[in-house]
Order: structure tokens, then C-alpha cells, then sequence
């Protein structure tokens, strides 16, 4: 993972400084591809451990067109919790009362969560992220993006068409409402030789804490889709437009870059049937990781 560890040196040594969003400010550059040769080993960061059942998890309920976070909540997956915790905060008014860091927070999004796993209306109305990504995979417009590109590799693999886009600027209004506009927003397959390579471009890439994530969903929907189709794996292309480090990130940036990479892991995968809407969490093994261990940073919300 030598082209991850560069990308966040070349952030850290030559990036400029920006605001963002958030308000915690970014060492930021334009425009970076990585390229990671998918026979080589599984793409998944060595220098931290990157929490691989949380990255099955979330593809899984991307591919199943999913939008509410109680199906990861109940496979104890709590990366997306922030961002509908935030809203529940502010739509009960009490975002002002338990600030960011405060105890009564922490105990808050405990309660959040408990509530997201056992009440079923109040994870309908809080639990939902509205349009995200799931959604606009599976039905984009009424168009199922995800099967009809599968469709196509198997149909006409030369083709030059087969994309996937989560930008949706009619639904825009409605994820931005949620905070989450689609930050890898646009995916396209490759066929040559038998080999079936993606490039991804991702407008806007929290290079420490997102991208490792990004970098192993992506690789492991190509090599689930590989299999599907019948052809070798080739190439994931990582193509980020803002690809940023977070200031409140550059001590753990510092740490992980002191570190030795290990050999990349492999994976498995056990095709139930020729689809990967059969595709379970069990049906995915992770061979041989050895890694350093984690790193923990706050997230931007």
C-alpha cells in the first residue's frame, strides 16, 4: 500500500491550507489517481487495521439498495451513526445542550443507537439517509444501475458504457438536507484481456479516515463483479478530486507514516450462485492480515 502512504505524504508535504465544511480545516490538493493491481493482494491499508466487517457490511448495504443505518447497527457497524444522530439532535432540539465531546453526548448517541435497533418507527423517521447511495445504485430514476451494468460486462464487455453514478442533482437538495452528498460519486468498469478493472472518481476524499475504506469497497465490488461475469481481476483506479488531510489528523498522519507496510492480505469470496445480490457477509473471507495496529482520529461531521 506504498500508493496510499505517498498520497498522504504528498498531502502533507505540498497540500494548502483550506476551510471546509466542517469548520476543522484541511491541508488540501486537487486531482490524484492511485492505481492498485488487484492479482497483487488485497488493497487494504497495513500501517493502521482498517476494520474490514464494517467495509463488507456497508458494501453489502449499498448492493442491497439500502438507505437506513439500522441494518448496519445491527451488524455493530457504526460508521455512518454521526451524521442521522446529528439530525436527531438538531430536529429535538438538543444540539445546543450536549455539545461535541460532552459526556451527555456520548450517553445521547448511546440511546440513539439502542432506539435505532429496537424501535421500528423511530428508526424509520431517524435512521433513514434519504437518497444516498444504496438508493441510487438500485434505482436511480427507476433505472437499477448496479444490475444493469452487470448486465452489460456479460453482454458487451468491450463496451465504453458501463457506469455507475450516485450524483443525482435532482436529489441533491435531499441529501445535502442529510449532510451526505455522495462523496464517491461516479464508478466505471473495464474489460481487456479477460480482466475486469474500475476506476472510481471521488469528488471529495477524507484521505485518513475515508479513503483507506473507499479504497477496499471498490476493490471488493470488482473482484464480487469479476467473479459474477466470469473474468480475471485487473486493476482498481482511484481517481480523487479534493484529496484532504483534516488538521486535527496530522499527529496520527505522522504516526502511520513512520510505519513499515505489511504483505498485502488475499480474499475470498464464495459465489452462492452467479449473482452478487446472493452475496452474504459470511460468503467473504479475509486471508493472511497482518497489520499494524489502529489509529483512532475524530471524524468531521
Amino acid at each position: 500500500m506504498q500508493q496510499y502512504l505517498e498520497l498522504m505524504r504528498h498531502i502533507r508535504d505540498s497540500g494548502v491550507r483550506k476551510d471546509d465544511r466542517t469548520g476543522t480545516g484541511t491541508l488540501s490538493v486537487f486531482g490524484y489517481q492511485m492505481r492498485f493491481d488487484l492479482a497483487v493482494g488485497f488493497p487494504l491499508v497495513t500501517t493502521k487495521k482498517v476494520h474490514f466487517k464494517s467495509i463488507v457490511h456497508e458494501l453489502l448495504w449499498f448492493i442491497r439498495g439500502d438507505t437506513n443505518i439500522r441494518y448496519l447497527v445491527d451488524h455493530g457497524v457504526n460508521i455512518w451513526n454521526d451524521w442521522p444522530f446529528k439530525n436527531w439532535l438538531r430536529e429535538t432540539s438538543r444540539d445546543v445542550d450536549y455539545p461535541v465531546g460532552s459526556s451527555g453526548r456520548k450517553a445521547l448517541m448511546a440511546e440513539f443507537v439502542e432506539r435505532i435497533r429496537e424501535d421500528d418507527t423511530f428508526a424509520l423517521q431517524f435512521g433513514d439517509l434519504g437518497p444516498v447511495y444504496g438508493k441510487q445504485w438500485r434505482n436511480f430514476g427507476g433505472v437499477d444501475q448496479l444490475a444493469t451494468v452487470i448486465d452489460g460486462i456479460q453482454r458487451n464487455p468491450d463496451s465504453r458504457r458501463h457506469l455507475v453514478s450516485a450524483w443525482n442533482p435532482a436529489d441533491l437538495p435531499v441529501m445535502v438536507k442529510s449532510g451526505l452528498p455522495p462523496c464517491h460519486s461516479l464508478f466505471q468498469f473495464y474489460v481487456s484481456e479477460g480482466r475486469l478493472s474500475c476506476q472510481l472518481y471521488q469528488r471529495s476524499a477524507d484521505v485518513f479516515l475515508g479513503v483507506p475504506f473507499n479504497i477496499a469497497s471498490y476493490a471488493l465490488l470488482t473482484m464480487m463483479i469479476a467473479r459474477a461475469c466470469k473474468l480475471e481481476v485487473g486493476d482498481f483506479v482511484h481517481t480523487l478530486g479534493d484529496a484532504h488531510l483534516y488538521l486535527n489528523h496530522l499527529d496520527q498522519v505522522a504516526k502511520q507514516l513512520s510505519r513499515a507496510p505489511c504483505e498485502l492480505p488475499r480474499l475470498a469470496i464464495n459465489m452462492p450462485s452467479n449473482s452478487i445480490f446472493d452475496l452474504t457477509f459470511d460468503d467473504v473471507e479475509l486471508l493472511n492480515y497482518r497489520c499494524h495496529d489502529p489509529i483512532s482520529a475524530p471524524i468531521a461531521v
